[in-house]
């Protein structure tokens, strides 16, 4: 096996490397690509903007005469940057056009290797401001409203980061997005260490080092973001010193989406293709509502398993398999014919939590709080989604078997006897040992675990007395027991909490997927 051991401590389960470990070259978990947005918040706020108009000395009925001042300067600014570096300036009719493309190819005729690539412009939608009469008080008002404007795409070759964008919109509140992509940032950090690799698109397929090659990923967190992004701003948005000037403010950094990919290399694409299409199926068969809020770390069995949209499409890199919840995704490619990639995109980071003291409170206790999108909690953010990759990766290596299923069903299909007591066997084909086995492998059950009373209003429903529910307990005791003397369960040390071992993940998920698989597709397999 030529996986380091280090890495099962990086993102990827042991499970996963026990199986497929002798197939692989290495892994390289981190970011992806980052969407990074700059804004001066408070003019997100229409009162504040009338102030801050008000401290321009900007009428309201004068507004668009303003800022149509402001946006002529803007754009100046950005046709003169192009025309000072010899680069050219594109406007682009389609949003069908990618702009990432187009970029490197002017990049690659080029020869551009530092600077400015190209200057694109295209209108596109944004939130802006518009001025509107207000019937009821008869006055005019600043509306905070979804309109068109041009933006600006500033296309750099960085010398760090390779290849990055700089959006700028060309209309009250001037926001920026930066565009940076982890994979050339990584390309760049290896070429420095002397690393050999192999590049296809925006993966490696071969790397020479894959344990330092994985350390210079994990130097990315520490990055000081704000820092790097800065003068970024600065070359393709020359007036945001003087838009923020009137408040006071400075244009703040957030992390709008961010990609996180843990990618497996295989050894050769024959090898990855001989497990990814059983992959793929059991993904999108088997993979429920509960299965994919626990990958993503969800543990409010309130969030019903219909808000989560599972899907497969075949493009240009590969299959793709992608589950969804509340904008949140984590999915599944075969990229360049060798790199199984499993992904997590946060694009909601409120949706998770953070260990943090209060915004503008550093001194007060540290509590658990909603994860923010600013830069400040990117490293979580990589935490979290290194987290869901692995729990993902795990459950393909229980349901991708290469054992035959009575080598996992026959301990626990079979009596047993723990320190002198017997214990009867399992048979998940039971409807009443399967419900058992369906309740304890559920999604909000995987990080807390679980106690007695969480089971029972769904094995019995409501109790009608104490004395029933006293009766109620002692047999899902007597079950628990159960599944603990068959390995299935564990007790979590000093709680009421029961987690499901290892084993008990592997065991039950497939015995349950069996069960859940028709007649006719085991016969074409038995033929």
């Amino acid at each position: 096996m030529n996986i380091q051991p280090p890495l099962c401590a990086r993102g990827v389960p042991e499970s996963f490397l026990t199986k497929f470990g002798s197939h692989v070259s290495g892994v390289l978990s981190g970011f992806d690509r980052l969407r990074f947005r700059a804004t001066l918040r408070l003019l997100f706020v229409p009162a504040i903007m009338e102030g801050y108009l008000n401290a321009c000395h900007v009428l309201l009925k004068d507004f668009k005469t303003y800022a149509l001042g402001v946006t002529a300067r803007l754009k100046a600014a950005a046709y003169d940057s192009a025309k000072a570096a010899g680069r050219p300036d594109l406007y682009l009719p389609s949003p069908e056009i990618s702009k990432e493309e187009k970029a490197r190819q002017i990049a690659q005729a080029d020869q551009v290797k530092e600077g400015l690539i190209a200057l694109f412009s295209a209108t596109e939608p944004c939130l802006s401001y518009s001025v509107r009469g207000d019937k009821t008080t008869r006055r005019l008002r600043l509306v905070l409203e979804m309109r068109k404007c041009t933006h600006f795409y500033h296309y750099f070759m960085h010398p760090d980061f390779g290849q990055v964008s700089v959006r700028v919109q060309s209309w009250f509140p001037f926001a920026v997005d930066v565009c940076v992509n982890g994979r050339e940032w990584l390309a760049r950090q290896m070429d420095r260490a002397g690393l050999a690799y192999e590049q296809r698109d925006n993966c490696f397929a071969w790397v020479s080092d894959a344990a330092r090659a994985q350390e210079l990923l994990e130097e990315q967190l520490r990055t000081d973001w704000t820092g790097v992004l800065q003068p970024l701003l600065e070359k393709a948005h020359p007036l945001h010193a003087e838009l923020g000037r009137p408040l006071g403010q400075s244009y703040y950094w957030s992390a709008s989406q961010t990609e996180f990919a843990t990618d497996v290399l295989f050894k050769d694409a024959a090898a990855l293709a001989g497990v990814y299409p059983a992959l793929v199926h059991h993904g999108i068969r088997t993979f429920g509502g509960e299965d994919v809020l626990r990958f993503l770390g969800k543990t409010r069995p309130g969030l019903c398993a219909g808000e989560v949209k599972s899907t497969r499409k075949r493009r240009v890199e590969g299959v793709r398999l992608k589950h969804e919840v509340k904008g949140n995704s984590i999915k599944m490619y075969d990229k360049q014919g060798s790199v199984l990639r499993v992904e997590t995109t946060i694009v909601r980071p409120e949706e998770f939590k953070v260990y943090r003291s209060s915004q503008g409170a550093p001194e007060q206790k540290k509590d658990w709080k909603p994860m923010r999108r600013s830069v400040a909690d990117l490293a979580r953010r990589a935490e979290v989604s290194a987290a869901a990759n692995a729990r993902y990766l795990t459950a393909l290596a229980s349901t991708a078997q290469t054992t035959p299923l009575k080598n996992q069903a026959c301990e626990v299909c079979r009596r047993r006897t723990v320190e002198g007591r017997s214990y009867r066997a399992l048979n998940p084909w039971a409807p009443e040992d399967a419900r058992l086995l369906e309740l304890v492998s559920r999604a909000e059950f995987t990080i807390n675990g679980f106690r007695n009373r969480d089971l029972r209003p769904d094995l019995f429903g409501k109790a009608s007395s104490d004395a029933e529910e006293r009766r109620r307990a002692a047999k899902v005791s007597r079950q628990l027991g159960l599944l603990k003397a068959h390995g299935l369960i564990a007790k979590v040390g000093r709680t009421h909490r029961w987690k499901m071992t290892a084993k008990g993940r592997q065991t039950v998920t497939a015995l349950l997927t069996a069960r859940e698989t028709d007649v006719e597709q085991l016969t074409k397999l038995a033929a």
